[in-house]
């Protein structure tokens, strides 16, 4: 491969020696994602994974795509990349659990205006520990080097997880009854939803968002908007092996509306008690500066609860338990009861 070379190519915008460069530096990062069933071997054509079927019964698949969306804007205008990768994973694997499945393996696709071989391996970076959060392997990836379809200092990012589980452990919601629980789990901030809403509130095109904000602890706006989304497999893998879990909703675009009702069956709702939700600064400032009514916020943002889990009340204090020893400060936001309506904010 050294010896391919197309100058033809390269006067058009595209530099494949630079896409090799790009696979060489990133090669370090992938490698600290082989898992048991992994080829860590980068370049070829497709990613390979012998899973492991030991004790399953029916084995099921299940697959996961998402993208970081307009949150990339905000790497560009700070120039930093090695985090939204954790963005892109993030998105991928917390839903492939709110199935109950364990996620496997990763693919990344990365599309630039400009093959840039440290940016691109910054990038991966991210999207290593984002593998590395959830026990996930990185098998393989493109990037695409698009001149004149991207600007050269811009790019787009999306992945693709796969996870399994036992036939008989795939989460449903039959068993969901009224007087059930709803616990959240803590989002980091804004996670990777609702940025064109966010970029145009703080209009960060045009603001100072690098210097420190006091209603944000110190931190700038542009810190904390790319505070990478929180990957929650771990905590709830192991919440799964130890309690009956009986719905999860991964919050993100379309907030509590709409993520919350799709794992709960018809006949019942959630009863969401507003003054339960411990609401991250972020959001109380977006809603200061952009004015937005309260119940857009809730339709938009996840407001600092990232996933919720559904449970019966014995066991509650458990899975609250298990969750917060494996580093997740969780809390009872509300509970289910029998309702045409399926989210209510009370």
């Amino acid at each position: 491969m050294n010896n391919s070379k197309s100058e033809s190519y390269a006067a058009a915008g595209v530099d494949i020696t630079a896409g090799y460069k790009a696979v060489e530096l990133m090669k370090s990062h992938v490698k600290r994602t082989r898992t048991a069933g992994a080829d860590i071997d980068i370049g070829g054509f497709g990613g390979l994974f012998v899973p492991d079927l030991a004790g399953m019964k029916k084995p099921v698949l299940v697959s996961g795509t998402d993208g970081v969306g307009t949150k990339l804007k905000m790497a560009f205008l700070m120039d930093k990349h090695d985090t939204v990768g954790i963005d892109c994973v993030a998105m991928c694997v917390n839903d492939v659990i709110c199935c109950g499945a364990k996620p496997l393996f990763f693919l990344d696709y990365i599309a630039c205006g400009k093959n840039y071989p440290e940016k691109i391996a910054a990038i991966v970076s991210g999207v290593a520990e984002g593998c590395v959060q959830s026990g996930a392997a990185l098998i393989g990836g493109e990037t695409a080097e698009m001149p004149g379809f991207y600007p050269v200092d811009e790019y787009d990012l999306a992945g693709f997880a796969v996870g399994i589980v036992d036939e008989e452990k795939v989460l449903d919601n039959k068993s969901m009854k009224p007087g059930d629980v709803v616990i959240a789990l803590p989002s980091s901030g804004v996670h990777s939803n609702g940025f064109s809403l966010v970029r145009k509130v703080f209009d960060v095109e045009k603001a100072d968002i690098k210097s420190p904000v006091a209603e944000l602890g110190g931190k700038s706006i542009g810190e904390t908007l790319l505070t990478p989304t929180k990957i929650y497999v771990k905590p709830m893998v192991a919440l799964f092996e130890q309690v009956k879990v009986k719905g999860v909703s991964h919050i993100t675009g379309g907030g509590f509306y709409e993520n919350i009702p799709r794992s709960i069956p018809d006949g019942l709702g959630a009863k969401i008690e507003k003054s339960a939700v411990r609401v991250l600064p972020i959001f109380e400032l977006l809603q200061k500066v952009g004015n937005i009514p309260e119940r857009d916020m809730y339709n938009t943002f996840n407001m600092g609860v990232g996933m919720s889990v559904v449970v019966a009340p014995e066991d509650a204090d458990r899975a609250i338990e298990i969750l917060k020893a494996n580093g997740e400060n969780a809390y009872i936001i509300g509970s289910i009861v029998e309702s045409d309506e399926k989210m209510m904010l009370v």
